[in-house]
């Protein structure tokens, strides 16, 4: 009986490794400037991420590379991960923060920039690819908040040439609550792959608004897009830790702001014609989050 239950207790985290397991690759930091002028070279880092495979085995299976926002990893992911693992579906819950000794919602949070994490999901899909479990012609990825924003600029040609790997392509792009404040040259040139994004209404942090202008130019460069918004809903709406509605007034937002891409890499305030700045008056404070069961119900059903 002894000897059975050693054996039983070393079967189990084997058979977990199988299902369960951190995965590191190699990224680099980058910052706004330096991804819309092209550049590579900055400080190297090692990144990670928690692959969870829908069962063990060694058939191969689709995966969607789940990308977080600014707030860092939060309860939705896991009822994302437990959502597409029950669909046969396999995830890669990527930290952008860890490896860069990042806390969630600091001052260095705020100022990784929506192309250093794109370029994180690049590093992270060429891993990923390779492995023996996984379809290469099947990885999606899904991104909320500036995770969104990493996931629409990933689906842009000008990105994916520069930064992603040549032999393998995201399968679709799912932006929840995608934060997306500045029009960027040639935004509307995107992969030939679906994609889809979803809102809410009410969400006062990262407004459908901005997103809007972006799917319509979309839609007329021919491109598989749509956006789904919800009445009401606000940012965050997926995640049930705020089943009571939570306000943050001192969250800084540019949900007023009209922001596009300049000359030299510099992101240009289109109200002043000068470069953007912290101190711009078009940026508010004041934010809301809340759980919203029946959007987040839907989101799942469209996914």
């Amino acid at each position: 009986v002894a000897l059975a239950l050693i054996l039983i207790l070393v079967a189990v985290p084997a058979l977990a490794q199988l299902r369960m397991h951190v995965i590191p690759f190699d990224s680099v930091t980058l910052t706004a400037q330096q991804v819309l002028l092209g550049e590579t070279q900055g400080k190297s880092v090692t990144l990670a991420g928690e692959l969870r495979l829908p069962r063990s085995g060694t058939d191969k299976v689709p995966v969607v590379i789940l990308v977080h926002g600014i707030n860092g990893l939060t309860p939705n992911h896991d009822e994302w991960a437990r959502a597409l693992n029950s669909w046969g579906i396999g995830v890669f819950i990527l930290d952008h923060l860890s490896g860069r000794g990042i806390a969630p919602m600091s001052p260095g949070d705020l100022q990784l920039s929506g192309g250093a994490r794109m370029v994180d999901v690049y590093r992270a899909l060429s891993v990923l690819s390779k492995h023996p479990r996984i379809d290469p012609e099947r990885i999606a990825v899904m991104g909320f908040s500036m995770g969104g924003l990493a996931t629409l600029l990933s689906s842009q040609e000008r990105f994916r040439t520069r930064y992603g790997p040549t032999d393998v392509q995201f399968a679709a792009y799912i932006a929840l609550y995608a934060s997306y404040p500045a029009r960027l040259r040639d935004d509307v040139k995107v992969a030939a792959r679906p994609i889809r994004l979803y809102h809410g209404t009410g969400d006062d942090w990262t407004t459908a608004a901005q997103c809007r202008a972006l799917i319509e130019d979309l839609k007329k460069a021919g491109a598989d897009v749509t956006m789904t918004e919800y009445s009401g809903a606000t940012h965050g709406y997926d995640d049930p830790s705020f089943k009571v509605r939570l306000n943050f007034a001192g969250a800084f937002s540019v949900r007023n702001c009209s922001l596009a891409e300049g000359d030299g890499g510099q992101i240009i305030n289109s109200q002043t014609g000068k470069p953007f700045a912290p101190s711009d008056p078009c940026i508010e404070k004041g934010v809301s989050l809340q759980y919203d069961e029946a959007a987040t119900a839907s989101t799942r059903e469209a996914v």
